[in-house]
Order: structure tokens, then sequence, then C-alpha cells
């Protein structure tokens, strides 16, 4: 069961510059509950945002400028509505939000956000055509530009590389990381807007996943290990769907043991989260352990996912 629609914000028939930065704090802080829920919880309450303040732009009176900020705010709205509809199994939803947050984004000029929608449209379809994904994601960065952000330039460089990664391709995937990484480092005076607050952590993390796409797991192993012994259970979805790729990569790398052991405690973690993708993920590599039922820990895991 989903979180109930919240109250929303009064703003009246002329709507003040303030509103905007009024939607938009709020918005970051109902960000906040994607650290601990699943989409499947919280996608009423981004959608419900978003319907909100598409209704303020519809039927309220407001300067040109407010209204370039108020199409922004609906953009990043979309954006996360679009990603609890992701996170939730629900598809079609999440890809026509992401594309209405890249119209709004435009139509407001704000050129971040009009890349990370992209970013997240790339997300979604290196599942579905690697080619299209790369591409898409290629179109994110550009779309941004270099005047973006630099937190925001590190975000959308770390998505390429996962779609390069995706495709197989090793030397793109190691040039967007190096990117990512650089940028990071650099301060080129634009605030980093609170949806892109994106840091070290975070690339250690795609580093690894990436690492681990491409059937590397030497080089994925030591960096989740690091990651995740610093990771609270609270965020259990993300601390599950993170420890499916080093499940993978114990697999990959013929750690039997490690990989069935780790993959319980990604079942562990998972149960009762409102989120499709940990149990996805984790699914082919209980098919890769089925041929190992006779070692204990093994079994215990394929006993767990069956129940």
């Amino acid at each position: 069961m989903g979180l109930h629609e919240l109250v929303q914000l009064e703003a009246g028939p002329r709507i003040g510059r303030d509103i905007p930065v009024r939607l938009r704090k709020r918005t970051a802080r109902l960000r906040r509950l994607d650290d601990v829920l699943g989409g499947g919880d919280t996608y009423r309450v981004y959608v419900g945002e978003y319907q909100a303040t598409k209704a303020l732009i519809r039927d309220g009176s407001y300067t040109e400028e407010t209204g370039r900020s108020l199409l922004s705010v609906l953009a990043e709205q979309a954006q996360q509505a679009g990603w609890a509809a992701f996170d939730a199994g629900r598809h079609a939803d999440a890809s026509g939000l992401y594309e209405a947050s890249h119209q709004a984004a435009v139509a407001a000029g704000d050129d971040a956000l009009a890349g990370n929608a992209l970013a997240f449209l790339a997300y979604q379809k290196v599942s579905t055509s690697r080619t299209a994904g790369v591409e898409t994601a290629v179109q994110s960065c550009r779309t941004a530009g270099p005047g973006a952000p630099a937190g925001v330039r590190a975000l959308l460089h770390g998505r390429l590389a996962w779609a390069y990664a995706a495709a197989g391709n090793v030397s793109e995937t190691e040039r967007a990381l190096s990117t990512s990484e650089a940028v990071l480092g650099e301060t080129n005076g634009v605030p980093v807007p609170d949806w892109a607050a994106w840091d070290g952590n975070g690339l250690q993390i795609m580093t690894a996943r990436c690492w681990t796409e491409l059937r590397r797991p030497l080089r994925a192993i030591p960096v989740l290990e690091d990651v995740l012994a610093r990771y609270d259970d609270t965020h259990a979805r993300d601390k599950s769907l993170y420890l499916s790729w080093l499940a993978d990569s114990y697999l990959a790398a013929g750690e039997i043991e490690q990989a069935a052991t780790t993959a319980g405690r990604v079942l562990e973690l998972s149960a009762g989260v409102a989120s499709v993708r940990p149990r996805r993920r984790i699914a082919p590599v209980l098919q890769g352990l089925s041929a190992h039922r006779t070692v204990p820990a093994v079994a215990e895991a394929l006993d767990r996912a069956a129940v």
C-alpha cells in the first residue's frame, strides 16, 4: 500500500515568484522518501505533486519568468514520478513522464533538467535497445552542455558510462567514467541542484556496476565491498541492488559460496520493499547458482527465493 496523497500547497489565482521556490523546496524534501521507500510506495505521492503543479500552470496567472520557473519545477517533479514508476515496474508510465519532463524542461529553458530527462530515458532504453540507450545518453550530455553545474555533468557522464557498459563498449565506458570523475573535482560557480546531488560514493557504485556488466569482477568486487561496508540497511532497496551486483561479480569470479550468501542478503533486504528491481536483478544470479545446489549456502539462497 502506497502513501496517501499529501496536502497540496495553496497558491491562489495569482501566483507569485515565491511559489516555484516553495514548490522546489517541497520537491527536494519529498525526494528523501526515495532514500528509504520503493517506487510502489511513492508513485502516487510524486504523481500527485506533478499533477498539482500542472494544474497551477494551467489555471493560474503569473509572469513569464514565474511561468518558466513553474515549468522547471514541473519537469523536476515529472522526473521524480517517472523514476518511481520505473522502480515499481510501470515502464509505460515512466516513459510518458520522462517525455513530459523533457518537454517542460525545454519550454522552461532549463538545459540541465532537459539533459537529465534524456538520461532517465536512456537508462530505461538500454534494457530493450542498447544502441538507442547509448544515443540518448550521449544526447543527454550534449543537451546539458558544458555550462551545467559540475554535479549535473558528473551525473550524466556516469549514466553515459552505464549505457556504454550495457552495450559492451569497454573503452567508451572508461572514458565516460574518467570524465565523470574529473568533473566532480571542478567548481564552475554554478550551484548544483538538489536532484543532482551526486558524490564520490555515487561514482564508485556506478564504476563497480559498469565493471560487473562488462564481466570484470576483479575490478568490481573491491569497490562494491568498500562502499557496502558503509551502507546502512535502512536504505534497503538501494543496498539490495548494490549487493546484487556484488553477487553477480562473485559468481563471475567463481566465488560460489560468497555469491550465494550475498544473494541471500539481497532477498532478505528486499523483502517487503515496493520495488521490482532487486528481485529482477538477482534472478539471473540465482539461475547461475542453481548448478551448485550441493553447496549449502546455495541451497539456502535458492530455498529462500522459492518462498
